[in-house]
């Protein structure tokens, strides 16, 4: 190759025998550098100076739908009153119903006969998280993470959530054999 191909020899950069070209950049690479330059400052103009969405106005947005949603999944699955909870449990239909899903769902932790186990004793007069049929259905919907109750409500259909805490009143008081000691605050139903 001859010195025209190779560029334009720089005069005191040899180095162990290699000597450095002054040859320029391509064309393109040049135009992409100051496009982004162009992008960086449009980027800059639209989310800071300008009416781009920062981040307390995504996170604003975000939590709107998500409030949005959760109005909605409360108005599907409309919570009965402790009233009608007490009425289901006469209903021997519903009480199976709850059975085949504490049997499924619960029995690994509260026992067979819902004595007690890793979780605790639901025979008794005894609750850690409110005994009343509504408190009792919403510790199952919202579980109790630092104690591992995993949370139902997302995984269980409404009707299997309401059929769960049927269940566990028809099982209060029945203090089955070997059932684990008393936990919590003593509530009367």
């Amino acid at each position: 190759m001859s010195d025209q191909e190779e560029g334009k020899k720089i005069e005191g950069h040899n180095y162990d025998g290699i000597e450095e070209l002054d040859n320029s950049l391509p064309r393109w690479w040049i135009n992409l550098f100051y496009l982004t330059i162009v992008f960086a400052a449009g980027y800059f103009g639209y989310y800071s100076l300008g009416n781009g969405p920062g981040v307390e106005r995504e996170y604003r947005r975000d939590k709107e739908e998500y409030d949005f949603a959760q109005g909605l999944a409360a108005q599907a699955r409309k919570i009965p009153s402790e009233k009608e909870l007490l009425e289901l449990v006469r209903d021997p239909a519903r009480v199976t119903a709850g059975k085949a899903v504490f049997r499924d769902r619960c029995v690994s932790c509260h026992g067979e006969q819902a004595q007690g186990g890793i979780g605790p004793n639901l025979t008794d007069e005894f609750w850690l998280h409110g005994g009343t049929m509504t408190a009792v259905l919403n510790t199952i919907s919202q579980g109790v993470l630092d104690k591992g109750m995993p949370p139902w409500g997302s995984v269980l259909k409404p009707d299997e959530l309401v059929a769960a805490v049927v269940y566990v009143r028809s099982v209060s008081g029945t203090h089955p054999a070997g059932a684990k000691p008393p936990q919590g605050d003593r509530i009367q139903k």
